[in-house]
């Protein structure tokens, strides 16, 4: 597995992909709000699999102080670390870029991932997107 920096425009079929196969398709989130008007604006990452097929994208917002979001892992390749190599990614992104501090809004159920990589919950629970989440942030 690698994670490499994706270009949004070069690399959007792959960053959809595997976008509406978690979001979409196994989460049953409206497709018209997933592709959203930040993500041109956003730096993404693509984990790819030993074929080369993308497995996992994740993005940071730094126009929103430093939001990592989007984060998704097909269902494939779930619990093999991609989930967390894509996260050290966006975080030394951030840090090349001076942030301090990270954040998300995470799915209530993602938050022991989170936890994991050393995040803490800083805000009451919240619907987004028809799901329960809370935000979590986490100090570089």
């Amino acid at each position: 597995m690698q994670v490499t920096a994706a270009d949004f425009q070069r690399d959007y079929d792959a960053i959809r992909g595997v976008r509406f196969a978690v979001f979409v398709d196994e989460q049953r989130i409206d497709p018209d709000i997933e592709m959203d008007d930040r993500d041109a604006q956003c730096e993404h990452v693509l984990a790819w699999d030993e074929r080369g097929e993308a497995v996992g994208t994740g993005r940071i917002d730094f126009g929103a102080g430093g939001k990592v979001g989007r984060v998704a892992v097909l269902a494939r390749a779930r619990r093999t670390g991609v989930g967390t190599v894509l996260m050290e990614t966006l975080h030394e992104l951030a840090r090349l870029r001076g942030i301090a501090a990270v954040w998300c809004n995470a799915q209530v159920s993602a938050v022991p991932f989170y936890l994991g990589l050393g995040y803490r919950i800083v805000g009451d629970r919240f619907e987004e997107a028809g799901i329960d989440h809370v935000r979590m942030e986490r100090e570089l």
